[in-house]
């Protein structure tokens, strides 16, 4: 007889591996029913996140066979700054598959310092989950993308059969190589600062300027995030305020005509968003900006220096932009013109 109603599972699963699957079966074992939340469900591709939120459920299913029928995959969306907002979709997305459900679990293994959500949620019993003794899949996604000697047998015996077959695959579309581009550029980024005598802080600007609900926004030219949309912006010089290196990114970046004094007088609020994990690059604190501009028509803009791309976009299209936005920028829109969605 199950002791559940339903199981609960909740990871990024990139790649789904056999520590992964060990949890899943046993809580298939004990479970009538169970729902994997997907996590970081609509993040851009990056050699962090390489593969989709359906990409992912197929890589699950694939990997449980028939008992994949008893599972219900569900996306999960970050919310880098607003826990709540995460708890709250957590448990909003249980609830749509819980029904008169009476017992539900929450499965899951106490890693690290990451696991630290297994304790949010008091209204599921907690089962512990041992550990199984394989690579991560942090280290399953540097073997991916480095391409050492051995490399793909490493990945082969730490993930499932028809997973593996999914990331073989993988490794042979643009997708793979746009990824392994960024990869190889973060490395090189971060091999630059190792003789460091102590891990680096970078210290950015960026603008969020909004004119008669829209929002200035540029595609990026180069790696990291090569054809992301992003805010403009860029890293401070030694000699100028964090507002002046905003305005001077965002001039050099759009070739926005509205004049320097112009914008200064435009300022409507300016926040500093310093998650840990926000850039790939390294430990990268952004202080942006926000001008407002509520009526008149939309200055010329036309991307330069490091943007492909500048436009402005409705407000109305930014909600479904989170896998094409840069880094945080999501986020960062988020707080500012939360109000305007």
């Amino acid at each position: 007889m199950m002791r559940y109603d339903l199981a609960v599972f909740i990871g990024r699963f990139e790649p789904f591996h056999l520590g992964h699957l060990t949890i899943l079966q046993r809580a298939l074992a004990l479970s009538s029913r169970v729902v994997a939340l997907v996590g970081s469900a609509e993040a851009p591709r990056t050699a962090k996140n390489p593969w989709s939120f359906t990409e992912r459920v197929v890589m699950i299913e694939a990997a449980l066979g028939a008992d994949a029928a008893r599972l219900t995959a569900l996306p999960l969306r970050d919310h880098l700054y607003n826990e709540n907002a995460w708890l709250a979709e957590a448990q909003a997305q249980v609830a749509r598959v819980a029904g008169d459900a009476k017992s539900i679990a929450l499965f899951g293994s106490s890693k690290d310092a990451s696991s630290y959500y297994l304790k949010a949620f008091p209204q599921w019993e907690l089962v512990e989950a041992a550990s199984v003794p394989l690579l991560s899949a942090t280290e399953l996604r540097r073997r991916l993308f480095s391409q050492e000697p051995g490399a793909l047998r490493l990945i082969e015996a730490n993930v499932p059969g028809p997973v593996f077959e999914i990331i073989d695959a993988f490794r042979k579309t643009d997708a793979y190589r746009q990824t392994l581009d960024e990869f190889r550029h973060v490395e090189s980024y971060r091999a630059a600062w190792a003789d460091a005598p102590y891990p680096p802080i970078f210290v950015t600007v960026d603008s969020v300027v909004a004119h008669a609900g829209h929002v200035l926004l540029i595609k990026r030219k180069a790696q990291p995030g090569r054809r992301l949309w992003a805010l403009p912006g860029g890293f401070v010089n030694e000699d100028e305020t964090l507002r002046d290196a905003a305005i001077r990114e965002l001039r050099e970046e759009t070739r926005l005509k509205i004049p320097a004094p112009v914008l200064r007088g435009s300022l409507r609020g300016q926040r500093v968003f310093d998650h840990p994990d926000r850039s790939l690059r390294g430990r990268t604190i952004t202080h942006a900006f926000y001008f407002d501009f509520p009526f008149g028509e939309l200055p010329s803009v036309r991307g330069a220096d490091d943007a492909a791309r500048a436009r402005w976009i409705p407000v109305s299209e930014l909600q479904n932009m989170r896998p094409c936005l840069f880094e945080d920028h999501f986020f960062i829109l988020e707080h500012f013109l939360g109000a305007a969605w």
